[in-house]
């Protein structure tokens, strides 16, 4: 999609600090597949900087792997960085926690729960069943203690109420779909400042739950057609997506962000995920994916 004569950008996110040495090298690394280095720019001195080069992106991507064990590394053109949609998964990605293990502790029953979540994650379980099976689990659950769940147990991931706040700040549209449910996913929609939600809903009947979710499922599927749709209701470019997850209900929508020529981005995420995503992060925050974008870290927003 990048003619091998324009201009793209490599950039290295340090896990502690960035020093001169692994600058070399990485440009060391580019001119070994015609990468060649056209200057550097900091966009936080010490911990992140772009690095310019002609040359094709698939083979400097290679080319860098080497240094991932040090660096988040984000290989892509230099044209339209900064993303105008984002489409995120909220369990292990924008919270970290995982809300139905946690709902599931109250229960007594995490580790049952939990051993299901990770199998479905990792993508060996079909995921609807897996859910529907997991919240067939909760029954007789009081409706309260999910409430009591969200105030004791949901807390943002590092980093992603900057995420949100300085996107939204150029005028980016926030989008948070979850294979989890509508009430924690509406409270995460509120503390982390998304604009609109997709998620699944909790049967329940008078004051607990019983056991089923009710209408259809947000799976793989449904994540990348609310992508689509809300690109395409936004009149938005392709190019200009933002996909992030970390589990293998994921890939989907990480793919459409890819295949659209944006960042398809894995937070440390399970092996089946990270294996298809153009932008890994294994060793910083949701911060990581506004350097990503080319945002100095002076111009990332504070949130109070």
């Amino acid at each position: 999609m990048t003619s091998a004569s324009s201009t793209n950008i490599a950039t290295l996110i340090a896990a502690d600090r960035l020093e001169t040495g692994a600058i070399s090298e990485a440009e060391d690394r580019l001119r070994t597949v015609g990468g060649e280095p056209e200057g550097h720019h900091w966009l936080e001195t010490g911990k992140a900087i772009d690095l310019s080069f002609g040359g094709d992106i698939a083979a400097v991507r290679q080319a860098l792997q080497p240094l991932e064990g040090q660096f988040d590394i984000c290989v892509q053109p230099s044209t339209n960085r900064r993303k105008m949609l984002l489409v995120s998964d909220m369990d292990s990605t924008i919270i970290t926690v995982e809300c139905i293990d946690e709902l599931a502790d109250y229960a007594g029953i995490k580790a049952e729960i939990a051993e299901i979540t990770e199998r479905a994650m990792q993508g060996e379980l079909d995921f609807e069943g897996a859910l529907r099976g997991r919240v067939a689990l909760l029954k007789g659950l009081h409706r309260d203690t999910i409430r009591l769940c969200i105030e004791e147990r949901v807390r943002l991931t590092p980093g992603a109420d900057i995420l949100l706040a300085t996107m939204r700040g150029w005028g980016a549209h926030g989008l948070l779909v979850s294979g989890g449910f509508t009430d924690f996913v509406a409270a995460v929609v509120e503390m982390a400042g998304f604009d609109s939600m997709a998620a699944n809903r909790l049967g329940i009947s008078g004051d607990y739950l019983d056991g089923t979710v009710d209408g259809a499922i947000v799976d793989a599927q449904e994540k990348a057609r609310q992508l689509h749709q809300a690109r395409q209701q936004l009149g938005l470019a392709s190019e200009l997506v933002l996909a992030a997850g970390d589990g293998a209900n994921d890939i989907l929508m990480v793919e459409a962000a890819i295949d659209g020529g944006g960042i398809g981005a894995s937070y440390r995420a399970k092996a089946a995920l990270e294996a298809k995503a153009n932008f890994a992060i294994r060793h910083n925050d949701l911060t990581a994916l506004l350097f990503a974008q080319g945002a100095p870290r002076e111009e990332w927003q504070t949130v109070d």
